[in-house]
């Protein structure tokens, strides 16, 4: 086997490495120190280029390392595996044509998805206690920083999936008491995330100098700290429906916010993200590059379901003698509730339209740049991005059909369904297969790298 030795400084596989520099004319190694070797950093290229460190032996060639060493690569990119997997449980509860038993498929995946997201959480647990000084370095990585909020992405398809199959499964009085859980976590949820999103960025922008991320390798995963809080929205749309009516329209309102903070700190974002398209060219990870999908359709579908309760809401503050009423009359001018509630479902109609048009436009872009090739054909844990923004879209497309009773975009929808759920399968069998190939989870093959 030819073995490829570069001219900068070397590190091993044990940490260890060189004391000067290699003559430029290559010699032949001994055969244990071929062993220890692991990857050769490229100088002075970036990740994001598309190229990654130089094997000297391809992964599932070196030798074997403990469990334990292959922990401390474990990152926390690995909850788009869940959060991706609770998308197909969700777009299986929601996709318009549907066949016997499609129910039962859903909730047997939202329930393999649950034991994923424990199996992922103590992974990490392992990780962070064998491995201490890893949690603060995580905190500050310019690349997995990004993927932190990827545990609250997970934890808000978790809970929009409680609510669907919660609402087919259970009967009144246990969908009473989940309603009031639901209710509960929507607020402490909100919260905990409005705060991260302000802690996150607040340590990226004051990250040191030489750890700090450039404007030439920008992708929208910068969008991800933001996003766990735009999803506050999305749980609003599923929430309120079985709340009552001045509960709902705190929910709706403080749902609406959240959504338009993600949004507008989105379409901020993707700015810089075209410029750097412009400048630059493609990044070299082009399943990312799906993840600008995300915000726009995730908007557009929160949009819709909200507005969808609002008649019932209006109708009902209405009708009580809290000074609800008052309140709406003095926006309609003349009272009638049933006109203001129009208005509102059909502006938020047209703003989802709108948005529509945009996530459209970012999921053929997407599947342009990688069409066109991908430079780094390795696994990467990025590739879930191929499923979970695009979750996202296909909700988007069943609510505005749905909202417009247009059988088009519900066939489409539904073709949607079947070609992410393949996808899926996909991706699954390429993960599983990487981790036994050492692609990942592997000293240089990760966020943390």
């Amino acid at each position: 086997m030819a073995v490829t030795i570069a001219k900068d400084h070397q590190p091993l596989a044990n940490g260890s490495g060189d004391s000067g520099e290699l003559k430029s004319r290559p010699r032949r190694m001994s055969s244990a120190r071929r062993r220890s070797c692991d990857v050769v950093p490229s100088s002075g290229i970036h990740a994001d280029a598309g190229f990654h460190p130089v094997e000297r032996i391809p992964t599932y060639l070196q030798p074997e390392i403990p469990l334990r060493q292959r922990l401390h690569h474990f990152t926390f990119a690995w909850y788009t595996v869940t959060m991706s997997t609770s998308g197909i449980s969700l777009v299986m509860a929601l996709t318009p044509h549907r066949f016997e038993g499609l129910n039962y498929i859903g909730l047997v995946l939202f329930i393999f998805d649950l034991l994923l997201f424990i199996l992922i959480t103590v992974s990490l647990i392992f990780r962070f206690t064998i491995h201490r000084h890893t949690f603060r370095k995580a905190l500050t990585h310019p690349t997995e920083a990004l993927f932190i909020s990827t545990f609250f992405l997970s934890i808000a398809a978790i809970l929009t999936n409680m609510d669907e199959y919660g609402n087919i499964f259970l009967g009144d009085t246990a969908k009473t008491g989940l309603s009031k859980f639901l209710q509960a976590a929507f607020w402490i949820y909100l919260t905990v995330t409005f705060l991260f999103s302000v802690l996150m960025y607040h340590l990226l922008f004051t990250v040191k100098e030489e750890r700090r991320l450039t404007v030439d390798v920008m992708t929208p995963a910068w969008i991800l700290p933001i996003f766990p809080v735009m999803l506050a929205g999305t749980l609003a749309g599923s929430f309120s429906r079985q709340l009552p009516a001045g509960q709902a329209f705190a929910v709706l309102c403080a749902g609406l916010a959240a959504q338009g903070l993600g949004l507008l700190v989105s379409l901020f974002m993707y700015s810089t993200y075209l410029s750097r398209l412009m400048a630059y060219g493609l990044p070299g990870q082009r399943p990312g590059m799906f993840i600008a999908v995300g915000p726009p359709s995730f908007t557009c579908a929160a949009l819709v379901a909200m507005a969808a309760d609002v008649p019932r809401v209006f109708t009902q503050l209405a009708s009580d003698s809290s000074g609800s009423a008052v309140e709406l009359s003095a926006l309609t001018g003349r009272g009638d509730v049933a006109t203001l509630a129009a208005g509102v479902r059909l502006l938020a109609i047209a703003a989802s339209m709108f948005l529509w048009g945009l996530s459209f436009w970012f999921l053929v872009s997407a599947l342009a740049g990688v069409a066109s090739g991908m430079p780094d054909r390795k696994f990467h844990l990025s590739w879930w991005s191929f499923v979970f923004p695009n979750v996202g879209f296909t909700i988007a497309t069943i609510r505005m059909g749905g909202a417009i009773g247009s059988e088009g975009l519900l066939w489409a929808s539904t073709g949607m369904t079947i070609c992410l759920v393949i996808v899926w399968l996909f991706i699954v069998f390429r993960c599983i297969l990487a981790v036994f190939r050492r692609e990942i989870v592997w000293p240089g093959h990760d966020e943390d790298q």
